[in-house]
């Protein structure tokens, strides 16, 4: 019985991981494609759907850790996936204002390479059982760039949407209501880039600490 369902979760994690890996592939064709083509300004109508569809998919993941089917840790995975899904729907999708600037580019460069590397790093894994070495170094490497260029393209995104949040009090919930609740969009926003701050090197130290156990292990080329 054990075998039969070690089976199956590694082909069913075989075939998501590399689902995913298409739909990120698209998302960095197409951002480099108009980026030639028509500049940042047309990036996010051209990759639109295949980004959202990449990323949402996503939310299973956190699935993944809570049920045990994968062993990443649920505290590194929330918060990545939570944060990644608000600048996808929260921001981008929420605030058309802010799609023609030049961080939308930026980030869709950062998150579908680094996406692409992760997710066949672990196609191969459960599919062969086996990473190369070179995946496993690119794996453990590029986040070094791409981290810095995507958190600073994802804080940008949050900053040049406050205006717009502002003024249009989107998903904001005004008092006085029958619930007799409220919310505001805009500070919480100012409150998702206060958290920002000290999450960033948090993430970036714990990154840097499993570069160094990945990369001392022997690798199976």
């Amino acid at each position: 019985m054990a075998s039969i369902f070690s089976s199956f979760r590694r082909i069913y994690l075989s075939i998501y991981n590399w689902v995913v890996f298409f739909g990120w592939l698209q998302v960095f064709y197409l951002t480099l494609k108009t980026l030639l083509q028509s500049g940042h300004q047309s990036v996010y109508a051209a990759i639109e759907k295949p980004l959202i569809l990449a990323q949402s998919a996503a939310l299973v993941e956190i699935l993944h850790s809570v049920t045990g089917i994968v062993r990443s840790p649920i505290g590194a995975t929330l918060p990545q996936i939570s944060s990644r899904i608000y600048i996808t729907w929260g921001i981008l999708y929420s605030f058309p204002e802010i799609r023609t600037h030049l961080l939308v580019a930026s980030l869709a460069i950062s998150w579908s390479i680094t996406e692409i590397i992760r997710y066949s790093f672990f196609g191969f894994k459960e599919a062969l059982g086996f990473t190369p070495g070179w995946l496993l170094w690119l794996r453990y490497s590029t986040f070094i760039i791409l981290y810095p260029t995507g958190i600073t393209s994802e804080v940008g995104l949050i900053y040049n949407a406050l205006p717009y949040m502002r003024e249009s009090g989107k998903y904001s919930i005004r008092m006085p209501n029958k619930l007799n609740f409220g919310f505001d969009y805009y500070y919480n926003a100012l409150l998702t880039l206060g958290v920002y701050v000290p999450g960033i090197p948090h993430l970036y130290g714990y990154m840097l600490g499993q570069r160094k156990k990945a990369l001392s292990k022997p690798k199976t080329a």
